[in-house]
């Protein structure tokens, strides 16, 4: 049966506090980045959104055209009846037939006027949706030149920390392995509560390093003996002592 190593209390705390020191770097990272990244996907989103909008406002303009040039086609043919039935009116035989031609000329005349005020009507909603439309394209315009600042300021940042990231983010992983899983998911747990990411913290001044609450004399003797693992009582951060603080480098 193979032996398997076990770890002391003071090498699993080693562990995590070196874990801690570089993943607190790369935090240094993502501060340095703000809100950029959140900022460059959202614009990205809104711009998608007002392409979509612009889109159907063009879909829009163009069925009312459409509309309009079937309109222009039922006045052509309108027209091309009332000469028809105004030629056949000049022989017509009796005053039936003549008082029928003028009803079938006065449709007709209807069916054109219909035919242009609906015209009227459409061209006065292409010209309301033309406005709108020229406004969303400024509107992406505007938004189009915002988000490429975000992107050319957010490539600078990364172009400048992009070899230090990569080299933080393999001692990172290197790291991880060499701490036990359960201690692992504690770390990481306590990280995701707290928005400045520590979870290994030293005792600074007789006070947690976390949340600055005292601890007592004797809790300092036990953190310094690194014979259990201890959480600071107020915040449940895990305490290392400043002298093992100070030895665990990252370079």
């Amino acid at each position: 049966m193979s032996n398997v190593k076990e770890f002391s209390v003071e090498e699993k705390l080693s562990s995590l506090l070196s874990l801690q020191k570089i993943e607190s770097k790369l935090d240094e990272y993502k501060i340095l980045k703000g809100e950029l990244p959140m900022e460059v996907s959202d614009l990205e989103d809104e711009i998608t959104g007002l392409h979509s909008r612009q889109t159907r406002i063009e879909e829009e303009i163009n069925g009312i055209q459409e509309f309009i040039a079937q309109k222009k086609e039922v006045i052509k043919e309108s027209e091309a009846l009332i000469k028809k039935y105004e030629k056949q009116s000049d022989n017509v035989k009796n005053s039936r037939e003549f008082e029928a031609i003028n009803k079938e000329i006065e449709m007709q005349q209807l069916e054109v006027k219909l035919a242009e005020k609906h015209i009227k009507d459409a061209n006065e909603e292409v010209a309301e949706k033309v406005i709108v439309l020229e406004k969303a394209k400024k509107n992406i315009a505007a938004k189009e030149g915002v988000l490429k600042n975000k992107k050319d300021e957010l490539d600078k940042i990364i172009a400048t920390t992009e070899k230090e990231e990569k080299h933080f983010n393999k001692l990172s992983s290197d790291a991880r392995e060499k701490v036990e899983p359960r201690l692992l998911n504690s770390y990481d747990r306590i990280r995701k509560n707290y928005r400045n990411g520590l979870a290994v913290v030293p005792v600074v001044r007789d006070a947690c390093g976390g949340c600055f609450n005292a601890i007592p004399p004797q809790r300092q003797s036990e953190i310094r003996q690194r014979k259990k693992i201890i959480v600071c009582e107020n915040c449940g951060r895990i305490l290392v002592d400043n002298e093992l603080n100070d030895a665990v480098e990252v370079k």
